[in-house]
């Protein structure tokens, strides 16, 4: 059910509504038989419009929705009669979701708060009747325009996890389990590689009702920025972290080269992510004594903070949360 229940992209063909023709009329009753003109314009045509929705987390509710066609404006009618506006379609979308273009690449919307509403793709204009036309040397105009035509394409929804922070290392590197531990999170846990296929967000409660959101994202491999595991899905849900949580497991053969190899590929990925506040976590922590303890940290970079933590016997983590809170909120 994880696999098909979390949807992060969603491809779609979106067209908004024709804008309705403007109306070529003249009033013509059994008091006025050559009267002037009084043709109506056209009514706009429907906008697509993304809407936030903080309950939603996935685009599974898209899945199917692969045409989205809004209404085409009506026609303008006599006696001034502006056609009505087509109707507006709204896609409620989750807390992170960006609109891109398919063929360009380009972002065209992006959503990050509740209740938030763009109009991705705007509705052609309403025509204007004959009755806008007319002038005192062209008091009968037999003119009236057409209405614009909507805007087409193929469309791309992508999600990306909105979280304080976020939990970085290899598969099996005990991210879900300090997930569960210090949230009430409950994702999947196994010991053996990608356990963790889709992102999870757990609040961590923090002193005086504070708290702060932290995602335990799908296990990164050397090769994810070229595509590799589960490549450039899971790299793109850390690019809105604050701070990025590295794991690195006790029994692991080289802290050092594994370290590279993640900040490797979030550089190669985005180099941007470089410039966010990392922070180093020794997974595992109870199996090591107080020598192997500094063995390791004289592998680590001095220039980043780093701990020794254990989920199963709770060891460093209140240092672990003292010190998320306090990169979280340092001054800008």
């Amino acid at each position: 059910m994880e696999k098909t229940n979390f949807i992060d992209y969603i491809r779609i063909f979106a067209r908004s509504g024709h804008g309705g023709a403007g109306c070529r009329h003249f009033l013509r009753n059994k008091l006025t038989a050559m009267g002037g003109p009084d043709g109506g314009d056209g009514g706009r045509g429907g906008h697509i419009i993304l809407r936030g929705n903080s309950q939603l987390w996935t685009l599974l509710h898209l899945r199917y929705y692969k045409n989205v066609l809004a209404e085409n404006g009506e026609n303008g009618s006599k006696s001034n009669m502006t056609g009505r506006e087509g109707k507006d379609v709204i896609i409620e979308v989750p807390l992170g979701t960006i609109a891109k273009d398919e063929l360009s690449g380009n972002v065209e919307a992006e959503i990050l708060e509740e209740g938030q509403e763009v109009i991705w793709m705007k509705g052609g204009r309403g025509g204007l009747g004959n009755s806008n036309f007319a002038t005192p040397t062209n008091q009968a105009p037999e003119h009236a325009q057409p209405g614009e035509e909507g805007v087409e394409g193929w469309k791309v929804l992508e999600l990306k996890v909105l979280a304080d922070v976020g939990l970085v290392g290899f598969p099996n590197a005990g991210k879900s389990t300090l997930l569960s531990t210090i949230t009430a999170a409950k994702p999947k846990i196994a010991d053996y590689a990608f356990t963790t296929l889709v992102p999870h967000l757990g609040m961590v409660e923090y002193r005086d009702g504070k708290s702060f959101c932290i995602a335990d994202l799908p296990g990164i491999i050397e090769g994810a920025a070229e595509g590799k595991g589960l490549g450039h899905r899971f790299l793109r849900h850390i690019e809105r972290n604050a701070c990025l949580l590295f794991l690195l497991p006790a029994d692991s053969k080289d802290h050092k080269e594994e370290f590279a190899i993640l900040l490797k590929e979030l550089e190669e990925y985005n180099p941007e992510m470089l410039q966010k506040d990392f922070i180093i976590a020794i997974s595992k922590s109870d199996m090591l004594d107080d020598e192997l303890k500094r063995d390791i940290k004289k592998e680590l970079p001095e220039n980043i903070p780093h701990l020794f933590i254990s989920s199963v016997t709770q060891q460093g983590l209140t240092e672990l949360k003292d010190l998320l809170w306090k990169t979280l909120n340092k001054p800008v």
